[in-house]
């Protein structure tokens, strides 16, 4: 499972975790009932304390990414379509509240905004 955490990033380190494990989640790269590393042997091999770990895979568990089987460890849900559903939709608002901040920083109008994402959108049919 690859690991990329950002010590400068103002995402919170258990956050950075937590989002990389969904997003291998999402993009199949962890497949439904593969097992991920232990919470102590992924705290070892990124150099982060275990409670921060611990911190991220009670999360993913809450959320329903993970598994946690007694004494066997913790594995990747089945993938819930409706979670994967909102997860995306998420993604969507965060890129749109961007390109907001973007238009009303450079006066750009909303119409504008709309034309060029209905160009951009529409070019693929």
């Amino acid at each position: 499972m690859r690991m990329l955490i950002s010590n400068s990033s103002s995402t919170p380190i258990y956050e950075q975790i937590k989002n990389s494990i969904i997003e291998q989640i999402m993009n199949d790269e962890l497949k439904e009932d593969e097992a991920i590393p232990s919470i102590r042997n992924l705290a070892q091999d990124i150099k982060i304390s275990v409670m921060t770990i611990k911190k991220a895979y009670d999360e993913l568990e809450q959320e329903g990414y993970i598994v946690s089987r007694q004494g066997k460890g913790s594995f990747v849900a089945p993938k819930n379509t409706e979670l994967a559903k909102e997860k995306a939709q998420q993604d969507i608002e965060n890129y749109i509240s961007r390109i907001i901040d973007i238009s009303k920083k450079y006066n750009i109008e909303k119409e504008d905004v709309i034309e060029t994402f209905n160009l951009l959108y529409g070019s693929d049919e």
